[in-house]
Parts: structure tokens; C-alpha cells; sequence
């Protein structure tokens, strides 16, 4: 096995190994960045659902109560938010907010066996404020964030204890058989944002691949590079040394003697090369002498 060879197997497993350990660590990294990513979406969205709450019970709600005695949806916070937040889900249809509730007033807002198990959570572990994971939808991977909704306002009990209790026009409307007997400090159900986690993965592959095919371009060029430098400051010096052994072997001492420019090791053997040939030209000298 020659030594260009030696060193071009040795120079691959390096190249393999580095290559393994980058993509893995790359990898990893992009798709926690892209992770990152969709759950700062989902946070966005988050606030922007609370800031549409705020608005309704500070500027809305005030406005319409002396207007009218009849119960309108529109100053309901959780109603306003999801009416707005249901404009954006038209045009961006993978991108999804709900006020998900496991006894809600208006059926639309009723929890689905994944949103049941979010509200379930929160209820069996009450000091935790925030949730997220990932999960399956029908158009791919989504993240999800939920926040606990929790009765803390003893105001709010005034639509949920009981039907007899409730204002008439909004058990009109929405019957006497859901969203009652709420307890205060009682965690009802969970604000639930989905974003879509498909272009942030896309992405990420894209930028994977960019980033290996770019490396593997970088270690061809390299691998060109040290095979000629090789070949320029190792192979060819040794060659000719070997060369000029064979035929010193035989008895061919009219060589021209090889190089010695330089400090390093090559250069030290072309010199330690040249040495050994005159000493060996003068003992065959003296040998030769009557």
C-alpha cells in the first residue's frame, strides 16, 4: 500500500467522522433554532389574543353594557378574541386559536380529546402556567402553546353558576345546559395557540443540506490541495530517493546527488542520503586501491 494511499484513507476517515459529528450537531441546532422559532410564533399570537381580551373588557364591554340589557357575545373576552383570531385562521388556515373548555357556554369553544388532556394537565398540576409540545394534524407536524384559563374574578361567575342565575338572553342563546356550575379559582379549560411547524422544518433541511454540500465542497477542494502538496513535498522526494537506492544497490554510483534545500525532515533525509553515498563511494575507493 503506497503512502499517497495510507494517507487518502486516512484523510476520508477524518473527513467522515468530522462529517458525521457536524451533521448531527447541525442538525440538532437547526431544528431547535426552527423549534425555537415556532414557539415564538405561538407566543406572538398568545399576546395578541390576551391584548384582544384586554381591549374587549376595558374599552368594549364598558361602552355596550349601558346600551342595552340584552347579553351580547361581543363584549365577552373569550369571544371577541376568538372572533378575531378566526380572521386571521381564513387566510392563514394552519395557524389556529382556541379558547378550548371542558364545560363551555357556547358550544364551539367545547374541548377535544388533545385539548382535554392540555386542560387535564393544567387542573391535576395547577402551579404550572405555561404548555407546550408538538403533535400531528392533518397537514403535518404542529407545535401547540396553552395557558390555563382559571376563574379569578368573581364577576365572571355571574354567566356560569346556574341557568336561573344567567341572564335570560344569553340562555336564549346559547341554552341552560352548558357552561354552568363554575367554581371560582377552578381551572375551566386553556388557551390554546397551533402553528404549523412545516416551513420552520423545511427550512432547516434546506439549510442541512446547503450546509453538508458546502462542507463536502470544502473537503474535495482541500483534498485536491493536500494530494498535490503531498505528492509535490513527500511522494516525489522520496521516489527519487528510492530510485537513487536501487541503482546505488547495483553498483550505479554515477548519480547526480539529490536535493538538500530546506529544514525539514525530507530535506534532512536527502542529506543523510548524500552522506551515506560518499562514504560509501570512498569505501569501495579504498577496497578498489592495491
Amino acid at each position: 500500500m503506497g503512502l499517497r494511499l495510507k494517507f487518502n484513507i486516512v484523510l476520508l476517515l477524518v473527513f467522515l467522522l468530522g462529517l458525521a459529528v457536524s451533521a448531527y450537531v447541525s442538525r440538532e441546532l437547526l431544528q431547535r433554532n426552527a423549534r425555537a422559532e415556532v414557539l415564538h410564533t405561538a407566543g406572538v399570537m398568545m399576546e395578541a389574543a390576551l391584548s384582544m381580551r384586554s381591549y374587549t373588557v376595558g374599552q368594549v364591554r364598558p361602552n355596550l353594557r349601558p346600551m342595552t340589557e340584552e347579553f351580547l357575545p361581543q363584549s365577552v373576552p373569550a369571544y371577541a378574541a376568538t372572533e378575531i383570531m378566526g380572521k386571521l385562521h381564513e387566510t392563514y388556515p394552519n395557524y389556529a386559536y382556541k379558547e378550548a373548555a371542558l364545560n363551555p357556554t357556547n358550544p364551539r369553544d367545547r374541548a377535544v380529546s388533545w385539548e382535554a388532556d392540555i386542560i387535564n394537565e393544567f387542573r391535576n398540576n395547577t402551579e404550572r402556567k405555561e404548555f407546550s409540545g408538538v403533535r400531528d394534524s392533518p397537514t403535518g407536524l404542529s407545535m401547540f402553546l396553552a395557558r390555563p384559563l382559571q376563574i379569578k374574578d368573581a364577576n365572571c361567575l355571574a354567566c356560569h353558576t346556574t341557568a336561573e342565575a344567567s341572564p335570560p338572553s344569553m340562555v336564549r342563546l346559547y341554552g341552560s345546559s352548558n357552561g354552568f356550575g363554575w367554581k371560582l379559582n377552578e381551572i375551566v379549560g386553556a388557551q390554546i395557540v397551533s402553528v404549523p411547524m412545516s416551513l420552520p422544518i423545511r427550512k432547516a433541511d434546506s439549510a442541512f443540506l446547503a450546509f453538508m454540500a458546502s462542507l463536502t465542497g470544502v473537503f474535495i477542494v482541500l483534498f485536491v490541495i493536500l494530494n498535490v502538496m503531498l505528492s509535490i513535498l513527500i511522494v516525489r522526494p522520496i521516489r527519487s530517493m528510492s530510485a537513487a537506492a536501487d541503482k546505488i544497490s547495483v553498483g550505479e554510483m554515477d548519480i547526480p546527488e539529490l536535493p538538500e534545500s530546506g529544514k525539514d525532515e525530507v530535506a534532512t533525509l536527502g542529506k543523510s542520503f548524500n552522506r551515506m553515498r560518499r562514504s560509501l563511494e570512498k569505501a569501495i575507493s579504498l577496497i578498489n586501491d592495491p
